[in-house]
């Protein structure tokens, strides 16, 4: 089973693009970064030529020995069975993170050979930069992150008339009784499964939810052992314990991240390199706390005050050993964790709209906490997640006093409608939301229909 990735539309236009740089495709492991540029190279080139330093390491000597672009191409022509041509072959390094002078070569291919395209990737490439104080040749190359699958991804393959329907979408209306339905049912499996792509054919490839279940055992079992390889010593211990303690976290009500939780004493010196490992490896989310929603965003974090999410809600769950038919069942009640995983999967979906900028979270003294804050534009967006059709509470209507947005958001499993500002979200719909958004602007006088052309910009 192949499933469409949105990245694939960002690769095309790359591969027409003036000024082409290479790509550096970074990523959480399992992901499917080897998947994605071998079905591009296949798909829109006419050859590609796939280099893996870690199963091929002599490669290492090629590059080892010259920068010049093309030398390394008559060396790295001896290694493969493509032939190598101008515009008509994808070059692939993958593992590049075995061999720096690899990493280095994409600026003098940038500089001097652009007209052959590279996409390069590797496993823990951001922790590896870092411990081995590796060099990446910043402005000479297209940095591009690939996430789990968001569900938006996860439906065009699970069911794809229901795709169509909500990705067609021209205005903010109530959604037929029978697609809510199916977005409510597909969403759940989704909370199941998760986005990594291996758990996902298992799921939709009708597999039992056995494989399922040991396909995501298998993905946490080779993050433990990642930790054990690749962490510093003194810090293995730690990554674990912070690792280990995301159900726990998540679980409070207020899902602040708190040291104690992770260990009795702990402080926040002692922990902060292992929070930082997890976040170069890609696997957990590092959300800050504002007490202000300032322009922009970023400057008004409060960094001793964040939650932590992990990159991906079926390893959570299955982290969590939350049985699979306990998400699937609607009628199911695990309280505070339910919240947690409907925040999850919100931000899984909202990520990947929101170049490179993690959304914040705001609270009031101990009285309001909205769950998300989005810089959309020049707007300022927050985001309310509820699990299910409950959406009482005075969060976001304290910060509509304190603040007046011209948009908020609430996702829930109730309808899609817009009214007054609030954007009253279906949950499932959330890797649609700039485009709703956009909707809702247009609504407004001046907007679109009125000779205003709307925005430009994503999150």
């Amino acid at each position: 089973m192949e499933i469409k990735r949105d990245i694939s539309d960002i690769l095309e236009q790359w591969k027409d693009s003036a000024g082409r740089k290479p790509i550096l495709l970074t990523g959480a492991r399992q992901t499917g970064k080897t998947w994605v540029m071998e079905t591009f190279g296949r798909q829109c080139f006419e050859h590609y030529a796939k280099f893996d330093f870690d199963r091929q390491p002599e490669l290492k000597s090629v590059f080892q020995v010259t920068k010049s672009p093309d030398r390394i191409l008559k060396e790295l022509a001896l290694y493969c069975e493509e032939p190598i041509l101008p515009n008509k072959t994808l070059l692939i390094f993958d593992e590049i993170q075995e061999c720096e002078e690899a990493l280095n070569s994409l600026k003098y291919f940038y500089e001097e050979a652009p007209e052959y395209p590279i996409m390069a990737a590797g496993s823990l490439l951001g922790v590896a930069v870092k411990e081995r104080k590796m060099t990446v040749p910043v402005g000479k190359v297209k940095i591009l992150k690939l996430f789990p699958l968001s569900f938006k991804e996860f439906l065009r393959a699970s069911d794809a008339n229901t795709f169509k329907y909500v990705d067609s979408l021209s205005e903010i209306r109530n959604l037929p009784e029978i697609i809510l339905n199916k977005l409510r049912s597909e969403y759940r499996r989704y909370q199941v499964s998760g986005g990594m792509p291996e758990a996902v054919v298992a799921l939709l490839g009708n597999r039992g939810i056995g494989a399922v279940e040991s396909t995501l055992q298998d993905i946490l079992d080779l993050y433990e052992m990642d930790f054990a390889k690749y962490a510093e010593a003194r810090d293995i211990p730690r990554i674990h314990a912070l690792w280990h303690s995301l159900p726990s976290q998540l679980s409070k009500e207020n899902r602040k991240f708190i040291y104690k939780v992770v260990r009795s004493g702990a402080r926040s010196k002692d922990y902060e390199d292992a929070l930082m490992w997890l976040e170069e490896a890609g696997l957990i989310y590092r959300i800050y706390n504002i007490s202000k929603p300032g322009m922009p965003v970023s400057a008004y974090q409060e960094t001793n005050a964040f939650k932590v999410y992990a990159c991906d809600c079926g390893l959570l769950r299955r982290l969590a050993r939350l049985p699979a038919t306990v998400v699937a069942d609607p009628t199911s009640n695990y309280t505070e964790f339910k919240g947690a995983m409907a925040e999850n999967a919100v931000l899984q979906s909202i990520l990947p709209l929101s170049d490179g900028q993690n959304p914040c979270y705001w609270t009031s003294g101990a009285t309001a906490e909205v769950e998300f804050v989005l810089q959309w534009g020049e707007e300022v967006i927050p985001v309310e997640v509820k699990a299910e059709n409950n959406i009482n509470g005075n969060s976001l209507s304290e910060y509509n006093k304190k603040y007046s947005p011209e948009y908020r958001v609430r996702f829930s499993m109730l309808n899609l409608q817009f009214n007054q500002g609030l954007l009253s979200c279906p949950a499932p719909l959330a890797g649609w939301l700039d485009k709703l958004l956009r909707m809702a602007e247009s609504r407004k006088p001046g907007s679109l229909h009125g000779g205003k052309t709307p925005r430009p910009v994503s999150f």
